[in-house]
């Protein structure tokens, strides 16, 4: 079930404004813990504590800082900060398209679901159109009080809105120390087979978070007052360089 409206504004690209609604697609869920005073099992509470008084600081006598050099500050006040506030809008503004699979997903961040706010073949035609050309919207909005970027796709009969993280925020690859290694053809073509035979359709429901699963069974157990094991892990030995090719050769027999 897609989670509730959170926004409402406009797709717009040329002469065309087509009016939507926006869902989120995805929802954490992880098991939450809260921290409590182990004597009496009551819930702490946070503070400020002032690193050189050591005393509570209240919200009053709280004030942001930008930290230019070390126990030097630039202090902003909240009016200052509102001043950089980006101007309130519903427009989704499209600024151009370009080929989908020209979109690195590293550049992906979090996804959301458009459905038209008012039945409109605008909306229809979009989908349709993005989807035969293949192609994704580049746009920009602005929502609670934050400009995004973001990919505008299609899939199925949905619009769907990626947020896309800046140039500045993707580190390059070519950053890393990556060395190089020779592949004879023999590695390639065992690599290539035992891939083969483990290529299937994607099914992601026939995966489940194994550490949440045992998380929900220990507070099960514990819940019904029974006694918990504590089970070392098994922890896997990573490959030989040199052993390589033999264990890809014992992998593909074993699913042969």
């Amino acid at each position: 079930m897609a989670g509730r409206t959170i926004w409402k504004g406009d797709i717009h690209f040329g002469d065309t404004i087509v009016p939507v609604k926006l869902h989120t697609a995805v929802k954490e869920n992880r098991i939450q813990f809260h921290l409590l005073h182990k004597r009496d099992q009551v819930r702490l509470q946070q503070q400020m504590i002032c690193t050189y008084e050591k005393v509570p600081v209240p919200l009053a006598e709280q004030v942001k800082g930008f930290e230019l050099e070390e126990r030097k500050y630039i202090l902003i006040d909240p009016e200052e900060l509102e001043e950089t506030e980006p101007e309130n809008s519903r427009m989704i503004e499209v600024h151009e398209f370009v080929d989908t699979a020209q979109v690195d997903p590293i550049f992906l961040d979090r996804v959301y679901y458009l459905e038209p706010d008012t039945p409109s073949k605008g909306y229809n035609a979009l989908v349709g159109a993005l989807q035969e050309m293949e192609v994704d919207g580049i746009c920009t909005w602005t929502m609670r009080k934050r400009s995004y970027l973001g990919a505008l796709q299609a899939r199925g009969k949905i619009l769907r809105l990626h947020t896309l993280r800046y140039a500045y925020e993707v580190i390059p690859v070519s950053d890393l120390d990556l060395q190089q290694f020779s592949l004879s053809e023999k590695e390639l073509k065992i690599g290539s087979d035992l891939i083969n035979h483990l290529t299937v359709p994607f099914e992601p429901q026939k995966f489940v978070n194994e550490h949440q699963q045992k998380l929900q069974d220990l507070l099960d157990k514990k819940a019904r007052g029974e006694k918990v094991a504590i089970l070392r892990p098994r922890r896997l030995q990573p490959t030989a360089p040199d052993k390589s090719l033999e264990v890809l050769e014992a992998s593909l027999k074993k699913v042969a």
